[in-house]
């Protein structure tokens, strides 16, 4: 019995707190864009700042349709 004296107050307290953390975030704008940070991890890779992403200049671009070979194929292994 008398740990429900120390309990009840301290339950009450955390639910307190709970309550305006959930209300700060609200208020703060965590809840307003859920899936936009999903789509954006996505789309990151087109981004033409990133340096892997330009082709070569030195060489052009072969589409034979196969898996690269050789010495070049462990360079592009590389940089990612």
């Amino acid at each position: 019995m008398e740990t429900l004296f120390l309990l009840i107050p301290v339950v009450l307290i955390l639910l307190a707190f709970a309550v305006w953390a959930l209300i700060w975030a609200i208020k703060s704008g965590q809840f307003d864009d859920l899936e936009g940070p999903a789509y954006r991890i996505l789309h990151d890779e087109d981004d033409p700042r990133i340096p892997f992403n330009q082709p070569d200049q030195d060489q052009p671009e072969e589409d034979t349709g196969s898996e690269d070979t050789g010495e070049d194929a462990g360079a592009k292994r590389d940089r990612y």
